[in-house]
């Protein structure tokens, strides 16, 4: 028997088709068909039972595959713990991201990463849907949002704020909200709205407030959403990792600068494993380290420049990071949702 064939009969299965283990391990489809057809040949059973829908282990392959899948990860990782030691880290990780990764100051820390590390090399998939580390061979993955898989090791980064901005021209145009309530007066830019109405709920100085806005124009992405605010249609709710780059511009400005909600959290999350190569585990910390650096600059740059550039010598007109009244208040629920003990989705 051709031992090198059951590492890949083990990625067939836990890849779930011939196609996507052939993918994640760089082969021809017809190879890794091949080489599983060999193994069930010199082993005298069928492992797979192939259909042109999916593909099922047999009982005969459920019972091969459950004893021979930790002695293939334990030589792997054997394999690779011996080949890092004294030498330069070194190798191929496969992480996945959000669409919206640019924002998210990504591609600025994999520049860096690369530039310490230049023998590590780093395959970036970009994609809005939930994949499934194991099975489509990825090392890490950056998430935002409710993490639901608690097989996922988690990093966790920070949670994404989210406030009110408006182009400098809509605000001349319209003038400048003074309270929350005032919100419902003035024309918004909506993201994922029913009508051109949506309602917005966001934690101020006497706690949470709601109240129903409109606009004639809605998306269903936050970057479009964001460039059509930033031409001066009307006030936007953002996250401030999208917004810190238009205020940079100059073609956003913080609105209402105290009211403010947690967003969905931001981590690095690896597939449950008890050896994480050397690479991968560089990779990790530096994006955790790197996303929260790059999470404390949106605050300050998404803060209300109007005051930066005029400061009082009231406490009361000092723009604040979201959720420091509340603590300054000395906790209690509104602190609790401020410092992102409670998510809103």
């Amino acid at each position: 028997m051709d031992f090198n064939d059951v590492p890949l009969f083990v990625r067939v299965v836990e890849a779930g088709s011939f196609t996507e283990a052939a993918r994640v391990l760089g082969k021809e489809k017809s190879s890794v068909s091949r080489s599983v057809a060999r193994l069930e040949e010199d082993l005298g059973v069928r492992l797979l039972q192939r259909t042109t829908r999916k593909l099922a282990l047999t009982d005969a392959g459920q019972a091969f595959f459950e004893r021979v899948r930790g002695a293939v990860s334990g030589v792997e990782e054997a394999a690779s713990a011996v080949s890092e030691l004294g030498s330069e880290p070194r190798g191929i990780v496969r992480m996945t991201a959000p669409a919206d990764a640019d924002a998210l100051g990504i591609g600025r820390a994999l520049a860096a990463f690369v530039t310490r590390y230049p023998k590590i090399h780093v395959e970036v998939t970009l994609t809005s849907r939930a994949v499934d580390l194991v099975a489509e061979g990825f090392d890490l993955a950056v998430r935002g949002g409710k993490l639901t898989d608690s097989s996922l090791v988690v990093r966790r980064i920070g949670n994404a704020d989210i406030g009110v901005f408006a182009a400098p021209s809509y605000l001349e145009r319209r003038g400048r909200p003074k309270k929350f309530v005032e919100l419902s007066e003035h024309e918004c830019v909506l993201f994922k709205a029913r009508a051109g109405r949506l309602a917005w709920t966001l934690l101020g100085p006497s706690g949470e407030e709601t109240t129903e806005v409109h606009g004639s124009v809605s998306a269903d992405d936050m970057s479009f959403v964001a460039s059509v605010a930033a031409s001066g249609l009307g006030l936007v709710l953002l996250p401030i990792a999208v917004a810190a780059r238009y205020v940079d511009e100059g073609a956003l400005e913080r609105v209402l600068p105290d009211y403010a909600f947690v967003g969905g959290s931001l981590a690095v999350v690896l597939p449950t494993s008890s050896f994480v190569p050397s690479r991968v585990a560089l990779l990790r910390d530096f994006l955790v380290e790197a996303l929260q650096t790059e999470m404390a600059s949106w605050r300050r740059r998404c803060a209300d420049r109007r005051n930066d550039r005029a400061p009082s010598k009231t406490t009361a007109s000092r723009p604040r990071e979201p959720g420091e009244r509340a603590r300054r208040a000395g906790g209690g629920a509104a602190a609790k949702q401020a410092t992102g003990d409670k998510v809103r989705p």
